[in-house]
């Protein structure tokens, strides 16, 4: 067994409270904590438009974060945007990217396995556009694999919006398989990257992505910090979709221009404060080693399977996940009521479609239960969600269920 070394780095975790939601939103180390209220209790001003000294220390912490996070992913500095999250990321691509460059004539591919933020802005550019949106056919249980990429795609197909690892059934797609393909059709990749970034190792250059999306807040960081990746040479050809402060040069009466990417897609006040906690944890993720953050997880994560594979009443609809991520059901039970008994044990998982309710019609269920296994959590934790899955199974039966 791995030492858990990094538990007491996370103040959410005091008493007994058993975290296993990490796919909806990770907690925050104390060190990220610190690092927003800096911001808020020092700083507290805007940024690129003030010459004070705090004015100034806030604009280059924020443009350190983007240094920060390029790095991260081997991007440049100005391929990267900051948004609000995920969806709005991928929401942009798909207004300023995908509703002027698609016509009736082309197709969309995409999967059932998408988060709604995913497929729902290509839904909604599919019914503007009148564009073809089509779907990859998933393999059992629930997988996208190249064969079947190479089935779905034609030479009409111009965007594939796929995601990295699926937030209901946690495998890994092979994006670097399909991304080749996909430019030999002269089709762009743009990538949910939400449950990736905090589990695997992300190149954007070897992946050779056209877009990457991420939140702060499932990777450690803030809530209402997101981040876009975008090839300099598609960023520089997309117009801006939000207009406002900071984004514009020669203003008229009638007519203005804006700068360069990315200052011309951060329109307004931007979340200075969530930059600066995501700069800190991605650092504090540098710092241990995505590498050893993958060994320590998946070694929890196959200690759980161990002991829940024998478990009668049990169904688990996506055994060996990439990332950790179990989603199940108790037999016979709505997943609603189920997780009324693991909140009363103080154990935090998720009920419901999760975002993505055709992965769940793929299935043939309404609901699931699901929990995510991270870096805070320990064995110890794992014997007691174990024990309370038996003893959530044995009071459901006794009640006629």
């Amino acid at each position: 067994m791995i030492e858990n070394k990094w538990k007491q780095d996370f103040p959410q975790l005091n008493g007994d409270f058993y975290y296993f939601d990490s796919a909806a939103t990770s907690l925050k180390p104390e060190i990220v904590i610190n690092s927003v209220n800096y911001y808020n209790r020092e700083l507290s001003s805007n940024i690129n438009r003030g010459m004070y000294d705090k004015s100034q220390k806030a604009t280059e912490l924020y443009e350190e974060s983007r240094k920060t996070i390029a790095k991260f992913i081997n991007a440049k500095n100005d391929e990267i945007i900051f948004t609000r999250g995920t969806t709005a990321s991928l929401n942009f691509v798909a207004s300023a990217y995908g509703l002027t460059n698609l016509t009736a004539d082309d197709e969309i591919l995409t999967s059932e396995l998408e988060h709604h933020s995913s497929v729902l802005p290509w839904i909604n550019v599919a019914s503007k556009t009148k564009a073809k949106l089509k779907y990859i056919e998933l393999e059992k249980p629930g997988k996208i694999t190249i064969e079947a990429f190479k089935k779905a795609i034609t030479n009409k197909t111009k965007v594939v919006a796929i995601n990295y690892v699926s937030n209901v059934m946690g495998y890994i797609v092979p994006i670097k398989e399909i991304v080749e393909i996909a430019h030999k059709h002269n089709a762009i990749v743009i990538v949910d990257g939400a449950q990736a970034v905090q589990h695997i190792p992300v190149d954007v250059k070897a992946l050779d992505v056209d877009f990457f999306a991420f939140s702060g807040h499932k990777m450690l960081g803030p809530t209402g910090i997101g981040v876009l990746y975008g090839k300099q040479e598609l960023l520089e050809k997309i117009k801006p979709i939000e207009f406002g402060g900071d984004m514009t040069i020669d203003v008229e009466k009638n007519s203005f221009g804006w700068k360069v990417s990315p200052t011309k897609f951060e329109a307004g006040t931007m979340p200075i404060a969530g930059a600066i906690g995501l700069k800190t944890a991605v650092d504090y993720l540098t710092n241990i080693g995505i590498d050893k953050v993958s060994e320590y997880t998946k070694d929890l994560y196959n200690y759980f399977l161990n002991q829940v594979e024998m478990i009668k009443g049990l169904i688990i609809y996506n055994p060996n996940s990439d990332a950790n991520i179990f989603t199940f059901n108790l037999e016979n039970v709505p997943s609603h009521d189920a997780i009324s008994f693991f909140a009363e044990k103080n154990i935090a998982l998720r009920a419901g479609q999760h975002c993505a309710k055709l992965i769940h019609d793929y299935l043939n269920i309404n609901a699931s239960l699901r929990g995510t296994i991270y870096i805070y959590n320990t064995y110890e934790e794992i014997d007691f969600l174990v024990e309370t899955i038996k003893e959530a199974i044995d009071y459901f039966k006794k009640l006629g269920f």
